[in-house]
């Protein structure tokens, strides 16, 4: 008694929007490993290494960050997201640090074991703990809660990608920078994560003052084990979804701009302001999708913009010919980043609950993984054809079969 009693007494101390404040941190940490190609061309410019090869690092990255998931929320739904994320915040330390000494090895591979490898892991480990606390805290504003932690991660280009391009890389480069980078990304992610806790076993959020309109609190279906969730239908309609929407995603990050340049002529920075746009709508645009979600249903805001996200890329090659279509397009496809990435933890918490949600999304997350292809896929399509139309169409088919799938996973299983 005397240990809940103390739990209950810390709990008070901060506010429980701390919660998904500290995760907004985390996640924006991990977003500044995940912007990685400001590194591209002074790596290919030092080492002379091809942009495949600079490239490397960040592939391996994504897909170690992608499967980590798992482990990562197993041991988070364990031992809690302080401890877990605080490990995570010691492998970014260790990841940055042996990055750092690149220069002194001078070979991909290095990269490719420490910031992909190691850094991989280290996202891994700290982006797993931004949902399942925000979730316990927050029963009556699941969404909201959740999305405006991983708002973080869709920010984290926007603030430091121009940040290293145009300070950090001129004046310290590229060893320097990656040290500066460890130090900060560590150090902050300690903070946040000494920020963590879940909530007592037996805690309510708190009753709104009289006179104020009643909130509903979400009710999951039930805590499901992550071995149930494995063999359950439901579980596959949400990962197929998350995957075939992810591919169009992936795709428009990496097809936005060199669409701009080559297509349609503009200077480098008129097609950087598109994909501003886009990552602009991606990470403030996921607070407002959590919002809506809690608000009309997460599966129904999601089938909406999955459409208008259908439309977009089927007529993009044909609609975004001149500046504001261009930018138009691209800010609404930022929105349908921004609603996949916000939505999905809450969709997996509402149909296996939120004790296991760390491992459970961890499995629905190795979609995204799987959605990485698309920017792979993009690209080859371009080099085979000499033009964009057939990657857009791709990207557009992949968003419309998951916008059936989410119509079915509505259908069938009664989600809001």
């Amino acid at each position: 008694m005397a240990r809940a009693s103390a739990r209950e007494r810390r709990s008070r101390v901060l506010p429980r929007w701390a919660i998904p404040g500290a995760g907004f941190v985390l996640a924006l940490m991990g977003g500044v490993s995940y912007a990685w190609g400001s590194f591209v061309v002074p790596l290919t410019t030092k080492f002379g290494w091809t942009t495949a090869e600079a490239t490397l690092p960040f592939t391996v990255f994504m897909v170690v960050f992608a499967l980590g998931m798992v482990p990562a929320g197993r041991l988070q739904d364990r031992h809690g997201p302080r401890r877990v994320a605080l490990a995570g915040a010691g492998v970014f330390l260790l990841a940055y640090l042996l990055a750092s000494l690149v220069g002194r090895i001078g070979h991909p591979l290095w990269l490719v074991g420490t910031y992909g490898l190691l850094g991989g892991a280290g996202c891994a480990l700290t982006y797993a703990c931004v949902a399942p606390p925000a979730r316990k805290w927050f029963p009556d504003r699941p969404g909201f809660a959740i999305s405006l932690g991983v708002a973080g991660f869709g920010l984290a280009a926007v603030l430091f990608s121009p940040l290293k391009a145009d300070h950090l890389i001129p004046a310290w480069g590229v060893e320097g920078t990656l040290l500066f980078l460890g130090l900060l990304v560590a150090g902050l992610s300690a903070l946040a994560a000494l920020v963590l806790r879940n909530p007592p076993s037996d805690w309510t959020p708190p009753v709104r003052p009289a006179g104020a309109s009643p909130r509903r609190t979400q009710e999951s279906q039930g805590d499901v084990p992550p071995r149930e969730v494995v063999r359950s239908p439901v579980f596959y309609l949400i990962w197929g979804t998350f995957a075939l929407v992810m591919v169009g995603g992936l795709m428009a990050i990496g097809l936005i701009k060199p669409y701009g340049q080559l297509a349609l002529g503009l200077p480098a920075g008129r097609a950087a302001w598109a994909m501003s746009l886009f990552a602009l709508l991606n990470g403030l645009g996921r607070p407002l999708a959590g919002y809506l979600g809690d608000r009309f249903g997460p599966v129904r805001v999601m089938i909406v913009t999955f459409a208008v996200q259908t439309v977009v890329f089927l007529s993009f090659p044909t609609v975004a010919v001149a500046l504001p279509p261009y930018y138009a397009a691209s800010a609404l496809l930022g929105w349908g980043y921004a609603v996949t990435l916000a939505l999905f933890p809450a969709v997996t918490a509402w149909c296996f609950g939120p004790k296991n949600l760390g491992m459970n999304y961890g499995l629905v997350f190795t979609a995204f993984g799987m959605g990485a292809l698309g920017s792979v896929i993009g690209s080859w399509l371009y080099d085979v054809t000499g033009s964009y139309t057939p990657a857009f169409l791709l990207a557009g088919g992949t968003t419309g079969l998951g916008l059936l799938l989410a119509v079915g996973l509505k259908r069938a299983y009664k989600l809001p």
